[in-house]
């Protein structure tokens, strides 16, 4: 049921962010702005959108699969993982892009970058009990 809930809360996030463009919905709680992710499903390769927190570092797009600190990780970060390939939309400007889940340092970077630019971010790993994974999406036009 909770599933159901979170998929139709993510449908009508997605649905009201293509409408505006962003400006409606293009803010997380916490003051994060959000982008839209499609990327192909591991297993049915149909596209699959998503709102996500994101922080933009020298023209490449970070996003942090935190689920809101709970214990499985977002689906969204392991379809990432099956592919190299997304599109991402920011506001009204759509956009492919090259995928890289970020591992080692990189990832640490990422991670640090998140929770001084957002606080809010922080209790997340430990709530979650898990490393949060973090991608890299870049616009490849």
């Amino acid at each position: 049921m909770a599933r159901r809930m979170w998929r139709a809360g993510n449908a009508a996030a997605t649905w009201i962010y293509r409408r505006t463009g962003g400006r409606i919905g293009g803010r997380a709680r916490g003051g994060s702005p959000v982008l839209l992710l499609t990327a192909p499903g591991r297993s049915s390769g149909q596209p699959h959108t998503v709102p996500v927190a994101y922080i933009e570092r020298g023209g490449a797009y970070y996003l942090a699969a935190t689920a809101g600190g709970q214990p499985k990780e977002p689906q969204w970060i392991r379809n990432l993982r099956a592919t190299d390939t997304a599109t991402i939309q920011v506001g009204s400007r759509q956009m492919p892009v090259a995928v890289e889940v970020l591992q080692g340092a990189a990832r640490e970077a990422g991670w640090h970058d998140f929770v001084t630019t957002y606080p809010n971010f922080a209790p997340y790993e430990q709530k979650a009990g898990r490393r949060i994974a973090i991608a890299r999406v870049t616009p490849t036009r």
